[in-house]
Formats: structure tokens, sequence, C-alpha cells
């Protein structure tokens, strides 16, 4: 065997070697029907509850006092955990940059971004700053979203649903401001509906029937309108719930999902028959 051969045959069994762990890691990472991979799944969920639980307690001002450093400590546990998962993403990941150009990737680095910012940022000077950073780790708790399978089916459920939805938010914008003008018409400034946007703001919160109780018509014609808002409330509040339930129901009649993981970006629920990513266009 000649020297060239020789040196073919043995990038040919590295390159073997690195695709086989390449592979494994993949499949215990983002393959969910697996032993390795529900566990892996299980143990990041974990994480994930108890970094926002850190988060959480940690802006309670006795807790900070007394567990201060221990929260501290844990917090950068959590980071640097998180940061191992996303870097392995991306190395197991075919398409590295795809992934993290996702929804889910911008997430993972979301987790990780505001604690390694914050060292850089003098708490002294820009408190404010810092406080947000601490607050965006929150978003954490987004990472939960690709451990549930059922969650990509309200998300194609509410894509495909956005433009009703949008008509149906312009049409109650509309509804708000016409009662709303009215309302300022029909009563005074003394009634506490000084100006349009005031009574839009009374209109929002009748129609939507929270009722703060801080302003209230005090004409008769004025009470009427309200009690118009306010049947009509009920029946706005069932439209989107039922536009997005008519998409459920058709998504999962029409387009039944599999387990099948895009190696390129993560996505894992495609159509059974499906060849290519609808993510990414990456074969499957």
């Amino acid at each position: 065997m000649s020297t060239i051969q020789r040196d073919t045959a043995k990038r040919s069994v590295e390159l073997k070697s690195d695709s086989g762990w390449r592979n494994v890691l993949y499949e215990v990472i983002f393959k969910a029907d697996t032993v390795a991979g529900k566990s892996f799944d299980i143990a990041v969920i974990v994480i994930i509850v108890l970094s926002v639980i850190t988060v959480i307690i940690n802006t309670v001002g006795s807790i900070e006092q007394k567990y201060g450093n221990i929260l501290h400590i844990a917090e950068w546990v959590f980071t640097i955990i998180f940061t191992i998962e996303y870097i392995l993403r991306l190395i197991c990941c075919k398409r590295p940059a795809a992934y993290a150009r996702s929804f889910f990737g911008i997430v993972d680095l979301l987790a990780v971004a505001p604690t390694y910012i914050s060292v850089f940022l003098p708490a002294s000077h820009v408190l404010v700053v810092v406080r947000i950073l601490r607050v965006l780790r929150i978003f954490r708790v987004l990472k939960l979203v690709k451990y549930i399978g059922e969650s990509e089916l309200l998300i194609d459920a509410l894509r495909s649903s956005r433009r009703k939805i949008t008509v149906f938010l312009f049409s109650v914008v509309t509804i708000v401001i016409i009662f709303g003008s009215v309302m300022y018409i029909v009563e005074t400034p003394d009634n506490g509906f000084t100006n349009i946007p005031q009574s839009i703001y009374w209109a929002v919160v009748t129609l939507t029937t929270v009722g703060y109780g801080d302003m209230a018509p005090q004409t008769n014609i004025g009470k009427a309108i309200a009690m118009v808002i306010m049947v009509m409330g009920y029946g706005i509040l069932a439209v989107p719930t039922g536009i997005v339930t008519a998409e459920i129901t058709k998504s999962m009649g029409h387009n039944k999902v599999s387990s099948n993981v895009c190696e390129g970006c993560g996505y894992r629920w495609h159509d059974d028959d499906a060849h290519y990513c609808k993510h990414c266009g990456n074969t499957l």
C-alpha cells in the first residue's frame, strides 16, 4: 500500500470516528424518542426550572441579603451548564449557523449572554441595565418549549391563524376607538372621561371584562353604552379561541407530525412524508 493510500485510509478512519461521536451526541441532545434523549431532556428541564426559580427569588430583598452569595454561585453554575449545552448543540449540528439563527438557538444564547455581559458592566453606574440583564435570564423558561412536542402544534396553529387574528385585533381596536370617542361625548370630564385616550382606556377595560372601577359612566346613556360593550366583551373574547382551536383541529387532522429531527437546525416535528426541513431546508 502506498503512502498516499495509507494517508487516505487514515483520514477516512478519522472522519468516521469524528462522525461517530457527533452522531451519538446528536442522538442524545436532539432525539427525544431514545432513552438517552429523554433523560437529557428531563435533566435540562429540571435545570431550567431551578435557574428560573433562582432568578425570581433573587429579586426578593430579604432572601438576597441572606442567601445572595449562594444564589450568585448557583447562577454561574446554571450559566456554565447552559453554555456547554449551547456549544454542544452547535458542534453536533450539520448546519450550526442555521441553528444559531433559529428561534431556539437565539433563546439558548439569551439564556447565557446576560450573565456574561453583566460582568463587564459596573453596577455602580448602570444599575438599571444590570437589573434588566438579570431579569432577561427569566427567558430561559422559553427553553422549555423545545422539550414539549405539543408546543410545535400550537405554534403552527398560531402561525396559520395569524392573519385572522390580525383582522380580529384590528376590529377590536376599531370598536374601542369608536366607543371611547362616543363616551367622551356622552360623559363629562367630571366623571373621569377627560379626553379620548382616557375614554378608550375605559372601553378596553370594559370590553375585556376587567373592570378596574377607576372610571364609571354616570349618565343613563353612558350606562346603556357600557352594557352594550360588556355584552360584546363576552363574544369577542371567544373569537380568538375559536380561531386557534379550529387551526389546531385542522393541523391534527391533516398534518400528522413525527419525531423526525432536522440535523441542520434541530427542528424536531415534521410531516411524515417530509424530505426537507420546513425551517432551514436541510435534507431529513
